[in-house]
């Protein structure tokens, strides 16, 4: 498809913002030579790639992706079996890391990457090496500087001369800070000059001090002087220095040589790093446009349902059905001037043209379109009279390169078809027009002003009209497009409505054949009934909607009672038991009693038992009739409260879930129980001082850490053990706590990080700053 049709359709405005989701220059470059594909079986390939990389950001996220270099120029220094500077070390490095990564982020959920048939290849060919990879950071800082362990003797070296540059500034110092020298010495200070140490001295006093005069101020008052007696040190000092340009150049000669025989290697998985940037920021686009995956049809078709044209503010456009194709293959679309119907043809070619380069495009599920070999689009928007001429001329030649081109697979999209020249002879000619294209079987959509040609339309096979709906009150268009319906200009209507001279109107109209104005009225008419059709036909839909929302709300209720009336009944059969087994447990024991006590004993123990029971009975009673059920709003953290399954007081440690489940204390085990098991507690103001005093004894001889590490551990038992060390925190009264959980991919960050946002105790948190710890640790505020 040449680029001037494609630029007329703004598709080069589509890739610009394509190119923003990508973050390689490499993936920028793929998103702005993007082009519609030619072949149907490359455009299925395409929107495969880019479904199954939507699938793969909607379950994970965003890919493992930065920033990389070009290595062109590293792969020739390998290829060459030079040495790499340490820059471009890194750079290739970096590759190794990135390809890693993918490589991990796309096999991290076993058993799902089977389903990625399209991305499996590019993921797999990836080459990852991880000792070459961490030996390359390890030894290397950045770009200028090497690690002191990169080598034994680097080490060795970088000790000598700091221990001697300390030697030589000690020897310095006598000079400076001496009283002898005091009067002779500039500013009381070390510094370098020509790679060697030396003090600023006075110019008068220059021949005080015996040395060398490496340099001299710019005003000339002052010299920098190396005494006799540092100037064997820093010969040894420079030597050293060599001794490690020497060593280091070593270092990366042996660094170098491991990447060596990887040139193929790297330079591929450079490439692929690139193309799967530039296959994500396809689904990252889509995502952000709420687009969907079109179908491709067999035969020469479009159908799209609330299509969107993608480069008008998604608050404000309004979504059109454009269909042609099946019942016919030319559509015409009229309607007054700023209606709306350009728009039209331009979502129409543009959404085609996004779809056969395979993007995802903004229309809903079941939005269809054939892979067009061509889109033809002459669409101009110069309406100077002045230039009327020279407008049609160029619009004429556009259409001549149109015929001579097209084929049965060819879409054509004309706006103001014919306009720009006498509009008889306008009309006529696109008549014309279009019936040579309709014989060639090419789909057409043509955008026109002229009568002639939507009555034409109403009265030919294969052809349909189309209008874009105008509002006589506001004198605005709704840009929305009425299939089956063609368009008025309202010339009248609309110079009547911005106050045009009744008599002006009523004399145009006399000049108007009765022909004309009954088949005005009749558009009139059908146009009135269209409108006020689809009108009841969107409160049809929006009623539909609504009472499938109240049936899913009404389902969603029932579920949720079904669950509740099961748990209760759940709690019950486990109360009793649990009152069983402490009953038998009692009775067990009592008849173990029995075996050694004499009659007159049990006689007594009876009486006293039937006594206690007579007491409790009352108590019981009594407190039955006080226990009061405790409502949600009422409910609070810290709160003391009767736990009927466990006959006792508890502490509330938690708020409860969408089940209604909630954690709560009792001593020291903690237990999830339904909040219906609960009542307010007697004496609880007794009972919240019983349980402070338990939580400070337990606490005073207790110090909880202010940091916690589970690096290593995976997300289940991470948050075990955090959960409980929160719990600790909370009652030790912390305020501030570091969680260590490492960098790595990234997952038991994540994971931790949905942990903590539904916590009771947790009121806020964040990934910690530079010299906190990065992002290998997170920091949480406590309630």
């Amino acid at each position: 498809m040449k680029d001037k049709y494609l630029c007329k359709l703004e598709f080069d405005k589509i890739l610009d913002i394509l190119s923003g989701f990508a973050i390689t220059s490499i993936g920028k470059n793929l998103c702005l030579s993007l082009r519609p594909f030619d072949s149907k079986e490359d455009i299925q390939n395409a929107l495969l790639e880019t479904r199954e990389a939507t699938i793969m950001t909607q379950r994970k996220g965003s890919v493992p992706i930065d920033e990389i270099v070009n290595i062109t120029a590293s792969l020739k220094v390998i290829e060459a079996y030079s040495i790499l500077s340490a820059k471009q070390l890194l750079d290739l490095a970096n590759i190794l890391k990135i390809a890693r990564e993918l490589k991990e982020f796309f096999s991290l959920d076993i058993g799902i990457s089977n389903s990625f048939s399209s991305l499996e290849p590019y993921f797999n060919s990836l080459y990852s090496n991880k000792s070459i990879e961490d030996r390359i950071f390890s030894c290397i800082i950045d770009e200028k500087t090497i690690d002191d362990k990169a080598s034994s003797e680097l080490y060795r070296i970088r000790k000598q001369q700091i221990k001697l540059s300390q030697e030589i500034k000690e020897k310095l110092n006598y000079y400076i800070h001496s009283s002898k020298y005091a009067k002779y010495i500039q500013e009381s200070i070390t510094t370098i000059r020509n790679d060697r140490f030396v003090i600023p001295v006075k110019a008068e006093y220059r021949s005080e001090i015996k040395g060398l005069v490496h340099d001299i101020s710019s005003t000339g008052s002052t010299v920098f002087i190396e005494p006799l007696s540092v100037f064997e040190l820093n010969n040894n000092l420079n030597n050293l220095k060599l001794e490690e340009s020497i060593e280091i150049e070593k270092i990366l000669q042996n660094l170098s040589s491991l990447l060596y025989v990887l040139t193929n290697e790297l330079e591929t998985s450079f490439n692929l790093i690139g193309k799967i940037d530039f296959i994500f920021a396809k689904a990252k686009y889509g995502i952000s446009l709420n687009a969907n995956e079109p179908i491709l049809c067999n035969t020469p078709m479009l159908s799209y349902i609330n299509a969107r044209h993608p480069l008008i503010d998604s608050q404000k456009v309004v979504p059109i059905n454009i269909s042609i194709g099946e019942n016919f293959s030319s559509l015409i679309i009229t309607g007054p001037n700023t209606g709306g119907k350009t728009v039209s043809l331009k979502t129409a070619g543009l959404l085609s043209c996004m779809a056969m380069s395979g993007l995802f495009i903004p229309a809903t599920e079941k939005s269809k379109v054939f892979p067009f070999n061509q889109i033809f689009v002459d669409i101009g928007d110069e309406q100077s009279i002045a230039d009327s001429l020279s407008t049609f001329s160029s619009h004429m030649t556009n259409i001549i390169e149109i015929v001579n081109n097209i084929t049965s697979n060819s879409l054509v999209l004309l706006d103001e078809l014919g306009s720009g020249t006498d509009p008889i002879e306008g009309a006529n000619l696109a008549i014309s027009i279009l019936e040579y294209l309709h014989s060639k079987n090419v789909l057409t959509i043509a955008t026109t002003h002229y009568s002639e040609v939507k009555n034409f339309a109403l009265i030919t096979n294969g052809f349909e009209n189309a209008s874009s709906e105008f509002n006589l009150e506001t004198l605005t268009p709704t840009y929305k497009l009425l299939l089956g319906v063609p368009g008025k200009s309202m010339a009248f209507a609309i110079s009547e409505k911005l106050g045009l001279k009744s008599e002006i109107l009523k004399n145009a109209r006399t000049k108007m054949n009765n022909s004309q104005i009954n088949i005005e009225e009749l558009l009139k008419n059908i146009y009135d009934d269209k409108i006020a059709i689809e009108k009841e036909k969107e409160s049809i839909t929006a009623n539909s909607n609504e009472i499938k929302n109240l049936k899913k709300s009404l389902e969603e209720d029932l579920s949720n009672f079904e669950n509740k009336k099961v748990k209760i009944i759940d709690d019950a059969k486990l109360e009793a038991r649990n009152i069983l087994l402490n009953a038998k447990l009692e009775a067990n024991s009592a008849l173990k009693e029995l075996n050694h006590v004499s009659s007159k004993e049990l006689n007594d123990r009876r009486n006293k038992l039937n006594k206690e029971i007579k007491n409790l009975n009352s108590v019981s009673k009594k407190q039955l009739n006080n226990k009061e059920a405790i409502s949600l709003e009422d409910l609070f953290i810290g709160m003391v409260v009767y736990a009927s399954t466990f006959k006792q007081n508890a502490i509330v440690l938690s708020l409860p879930n969408k089940s209604g489940d909630l954690q709560i204390q009792i001593g020291n085990m903690k237990t999830k129980v339904a909040l219906s098991s609960l009542s307010k507690a007697n004496d609880a103001k007794d009972n919240v001082e019983i349980m402070k005093k338990n939580h400070q004894n337990s606490f005073s001889s207790k110090k909880v850490s202010s940091e916690i590490n589970v690096i290593g551990q995976n997300v289940d038992e991470a948050t075990f053990v955090i959960d409980k060390y929160l719990d600790d925190c909370y009652l030790a009264k912390l305020n501030s706590i570091r969680i260590v959980h490492g960098k790595g991919t990234g997952a038991l960050r994540n994971g931790i990080h949905n942990f903590l946002k539904t916590h009771p105790h947790v009121k806020s948190f964040r990934i910690a700053s530079i010299g906190e710890g990065d992002m290998g640790v997170t920091i949480v505020e406590l309630k």
